[in-house]
């Protein structure tokens, strides 16, 4: 233990600068965030994703699914009108409806999901 004549004398900070001025600023900091383009994602445009539009779903035992055949009906959990699914590498990231473009199906996103669900 240090004995009780040992004085520690510490600086008067009352009119010191605050640190950030030197520190550069941290990523999410309160700063002017800068305007940003789809130039900002030029380095993976040519990177593949899988993007899945999910009608709906059913379970089925297996016997019952090798006596499916041609015109055979699947029950599925969603009512006709409601929204699809939509996943990009298997993470939910919006809703939409089913469209015909030129003779085939398309998708149109109506919802965008925060925070995907996987």
């Amino acid at each position: 233990m240090a004995d009780q004549d040992d004085e520690v004398t510490l600086p008067d900070l009352t009119d010191a600068e605050p640190l950030s001025a030197d520190v550069p600023a941290l990523a999410g900091e309160d700063e002017e965030e800068q305007p940003r383009t789809a130039q900002d994602l030029e380095a993976v445009f040519d990177v593949p994703v899988n993007v899945s539009a999910v009608l709906g779903k059913t379970h089925i035992e297996v016997s019952n699914l090798l006596k499916l055949g041609r015109g055979a009906i699947v029950e599925l959990d969603r009512k006709v009108g409601e929204a699809i699914d939509i996943y990009v590498n298997d993470r939910l990231v919006a809703r939409g409806e089913v469209v015909v473009v030129d003779d085939r199906l398309g998708v149109t996103m109506t919802e965008i999901v925060k925070g995907g669900v996987g």
